[in-house]
């Protein structure tokens, strides 16, 4: 029984980091929104020490200000059996907050902060793939100082250090009802519980909260920008991969009731003295870009990203006390890297007014034959709508919206160890009982869980921005 909770809490953490595509945030900017979050090839001023450090070069005012808020209300559904599961989230609200200065007129300078990484999903505690997970929120920070030079009038370069930590907090269970309803049975059956022992049903008896903080490290972020003319320009940028470390995080149990606790709790309870350390990968992120102005009020932009979550083949799940080591998990992943597209315009109506439109087609890396829901992984389409109001020369309103629309997945599936049907089956050959008569009890070493899946997601974003 010891194996069988120390093992469930070493699969509990992949939940921690196998969040794909759901896990990057596209939407770090209320502006970009507006043009499908493009931004490589453009001049932003302080905006463009994410999308391409390069680009602040060509800030043209002595300090530009700006910070936008947006609201992720993403909603999932599993479709098992027939039957609907929906999703019952709260709002994320990743932020950016940017200020540049100009040190030269060739040389710019400024400090970032802002939410690369994050997810937030809400299964409920009783569904039918609770054992894989019940909720999870992960969160990323980043602050980043940055320098820009314009070599020349047509060439540019920017680096920027990103200075990131970041936190985790997980749900999931422990045991499935069925598995546990089938123990019920079987212990009743060999006299070691009482007869009418209430079954579980649809609750899940035992869950494990695990939650910790990631150290700081430390990544970069460099760009490079060219003017072939004056309407036309193109961009490169590079964000390096980082290696979010738990060192010591911490877990708790949660039973659904007496009856779980007195059965399970004896085993559950070291659960609540085991430390665990994990990594978290953010992946490098390569982008290319090309803007175009084919007259002064209309501006044209295209982007392509390519992230690298093939650099995460496997998890590796340590736990600090000594006598646990034989317990140690080396869990072999199957991402591949994933694209990212976007395209966008922005109109100048007025000299006050401008009205942007965009859209961004977002890749899933995810192989359904190892899929976890804590984020349901699959191809986007993301329309955007967007646009500013300046009520004074120097202040910009920006609103902006995005709608999610995944183009689902079928028949997703994960495996996952049953690890309490393990025990049971181990406990009946210690019993006596023959192969025939164990099989009749319907316990299994494994489980598949396998599901439909769909989502789609409403994203306002709103932001100001100042400058002189």
């Amino acid at each position: 029984m010891k194996k069988f909770i120390i093992s469930a809490i070493a699969i509990a953490t992949i939940g921690n980091t196998a969040l794909a595509e759901g896990y990057q945030i596209n939407s770090l900017s209320a502006k970009q929104i507006g043009m499908g979050h493009t931004g490589i090839a453009l001049k932003l001023g302080a905006e463009s020490m994410f999308f391409n450090p390069a680009g602040m070069a060509y800030m043209d005012k002595t300090l530009d200000l700006s910070g936008a808020v947006t609201g992720i209300m993403p909603t999932c559904t599993a479709t098992v059996d027939g039957v609907e599961y929906k999703t019952d989230n709260g709002i994320a609200t990743p932020i950016n907050v940017n200020g540049a200065f100009s040190i030269y007129d060739n040389l710019k300078g400024g400090i970032s902060f802002y939410t690369p990484y994050g997810s937030s999903i809400n299964w409920t505690d009783n569904w039918p793939g609770a054992v894989l997970n019940q909720n999870v929120s992960l969160k990323v920070f980043t602050i980043q100082p940055t320098l820009s030079w314009a070599i020349t009038p047509k060439f540019s370069i920017g680096a920027g250090a990103m200075i990131s930590w970041g936190t985790v907090d997980l749900n999931k269970g422990l045991v499935t009802a069925s598995t546990m309803d089938k123990a019920i049975t079987t212990l009743t059956t060999l006299g070691q519980l009482p007869q009418g022992t209430p079954a579980f049903g649809n609750t899940t008896p035992a869950s494990v909260n695990l939650n910790g903080k990631a150290d700081m490290v430390v990544g970069f972020n460099v760009g490079a920008m060219y003017n072939i003319t004056d309407q036309l320009t193109v961009g490169a940028s590079y964000r390096s991969k980082m290696a979010m470390k738990v060192k010591a995080g911490d877990a708790y149990v949660k039973y659904a009731n007496q009856i779980a606790q007195g059965i399970l709790g004896e085993s559950l309870d070291l659960i609540n003295e085991a430390n665990f350390t994990a990594e978290m990968p953010c992946p490098w992120v390569m982008g290319l870009g090309i803007a175009y102005k084919p007259v002064d009020r209309l501006t044209l932009a295209f982007d392509a990203r390519l992230t690298g979550w093939h650099a995460y083949k496997r998890l590796d799940i340590e736990f600090l006390a000594e006598q646990l080591t034989p317990y140690n998990q080396n869990i072999t992943k199957k991402y591949k890297n994933s694209w990212c597209y976007s395209i966008g315009g922005q109109y100048a109506v007025t000299d006050r007014f401008d009205a942007r439109l965009g859209l961004m087609i977002d890749t899933s890396p995810v192989n359904k034959n190892y899929y976890n829901p804590e984020t349901p992984g699959m191809t986007k389409i993301e329309p955007t709508v967007g646009l500013s109001f300046r009520p004074i020369p120097s202040l910009s309103i920006d609103l902006a919206f995005m709608y999610v629309a995944g183009l689902g997945v079928d028949n997703a599936s994960c495996e996952y160890s049953d690890l309490l049907g393990a025990t049971m089956i181990g406990k009946l050959q210690a019993a006596g009982l023959p192969s025939q008569a164990i099989d009749q009890f319907g316990f299994s070493t494994t489980g598949k869980f396998t599901a439909d899946y769909k989502l789609h997601a409403f994203i306002p974003s709103i932001g100001l921005s100042y400058s002189f």
